[in-house]
């Protein structure tokens, strides 16, 4: 058992490489803006049972090129544990515009299905984006990848994860239908006391030219900040 348990922990470290070269996909290009940016969110997750719980969301995030805070989240997601290693959710959030984000408030309502197998988990999760430009509602579709390498006894682990954006629809109040963009992840998990632990990494945004609009990359600071009410481990992702 010994053996194949080491062989199953090589297996999925070497698989976990293969996310390494989405890392450095979104590789510096002329013409494209950059900007340095600093995200921050909190989960708090409160079991309601041994299978469902709720996870309240809260986000903020800083940026240079927008005149610092330029983006606010609040929300909520109710999680079913199906099966071991499969959780259904269904979640609200408010979005809100600051500063130099030219960008409306959004409500926005989300569907996700979260696998976990060993040191690897998955989500795959469709947006419902309600906007007041129009009546229309634009759809979007982010299947994410993550990877936990536990270092050593300990709670601490290494990460890398990748998240694209897919938007099946274009609308008349901005949303343009296409690939439009994709979030990379390399960091620690830090464990705070019993209940909480911390993700902080390095993120890479990348968002392609489209028609008029010229590349964006964000180079971010990522913290986030998990805590665990009553002692009980749920999957761990980023947003």
């Amino acid at each position: 058992m010994a053996k194949r348990s080491t062989r199953n922990r090589r297996t999925e470290s070497y698989a976990a490489l293969s996310l390494v070269p989405l890392l450095a996909v979104a590789t510096p290009a002329a013409g494209q803006q950059q900007d340095a940016q600093l995200w921050t969110q909190i989960n708090t997750n409160v079991p309601l049972t041994d299978e469902v719980r709720v996870t309240l969301e809260q986000i903020a995030r800083f940026s240079d090129r927008q005149d610092g805070l330029y983006q606010t989240e609040f929300g909520a997601l109710l999680g079913f544990k199906a099966t071991k290693g499969i959780e259904f959710g269904f979640g609200y959030r408010k979005v809100g515009a600051h500063n130099g984000n030219s960008a409306a408030d959004e409500d926005r309502i989300r569907q996700q299905v979260v696998a976990t197998f060993g040191g690897f988990t998955s989500r795959f999760r469709v947006d419902e984006r309600f906007n007041p430009g129009g009546r229309e509602i634009g759809f979007r579709i982010r299947p994410l990848l993550r990877y936990n390498q536990r270092l050593g006894t300990g709670k601490w682990a290494l990460f890398v994860s990748h998240e694209s954006f897919f938007l099946p629809n274009s609308t008349r109040w901005g949303q343009r239908s296409g690939y439009e963009r994709m979030r990379n992840i390399v960091g620690f998990v830090v464990p705070i006391g019993r209940l909480m632990t911390a993700d902080v990494g390095y993120l890479n945004q990348f968002r392609p030219g489209r028609s008029a609009t010229r590349a964006q990359m964000d180079h971010a600071l990522n913290l986030q900040l998990t805590i665990n009410l009553q002692g009980q481990v749920f999957p761990h992702l980023n947003d």
